[in-house]
């Protein structure tokens, strides 16, 4: 992702999460610190016919990475654009020698839980009232060696997602 897709970016935000999107202000944030040597984001979007149909984004604090944000288009659901751009941020996770990678998703979003818990994401709790202004509980998941996860790692087999 970079500064010129956040307007689309933007657009798709509000249409997935009406009651909770980020600011433009937040996605400006995230990606200065996705940049250089110091980087400590990786965010990326995915395309189809010029037009931005999914994005996601990690942070990596130490030796956690923490899911920001995965977002697909309703006409993209179930078609695996999810589970790459997951395997894309537990691809950073590694790079970054995350040791383990969390999570909150709503507790209403059974579909992305679903997602999460095929890579090996367990439920360790929520956070209530977490999404606001809506004061939606978030299911807060962790997964251990998020390398093991990923296929094409030394550790990750191809097999995980089928």
């Amino acid at each position: 992702m970079r500064w010129w897709d956040i307007d689309p970016v933007l657009e798709l935000e509000r249409r997935l999460f009406p009651e909770d999107a980020w600011s433009r202000g937040m996605f400006w944030s995230e990606l200065a610190h996705a940049r250089g040597p110091q980087a400590t984001r990786r965010y990326l979007v995915a395309e189809q016919g010029g037009r931005i149909v999914g994005y996601a984004g990690l942070v990596a604090s130490g030796d956690q990475g923490d899911v920001q944000t995965i977002a697909v288009a309703g006409e993209y659901w179930g078609s695996g654009l999810g589970s790459r751009l997951l395997t894309e941020l537990l691809r950073a996770a590694t790079a970054f020698e995350c040791a383990e990678v969390m999570l909150e998703c709503r507790v209403d979003n059974v579909r992305a839980q679903k997602l999460y818990e095929r890579f090996g994401f367990e439920p360790i709790g929520f956070r209530r009232g977490y999404y606001q202004p809506g004061n939606v509980d978030a299911l807060v998941m962790r997964l251990t060696d998020p390398s093991a996860s990923v296929p094409g790692t030394d550790r990750g087999t191809e097999n995980n997602h089928a």
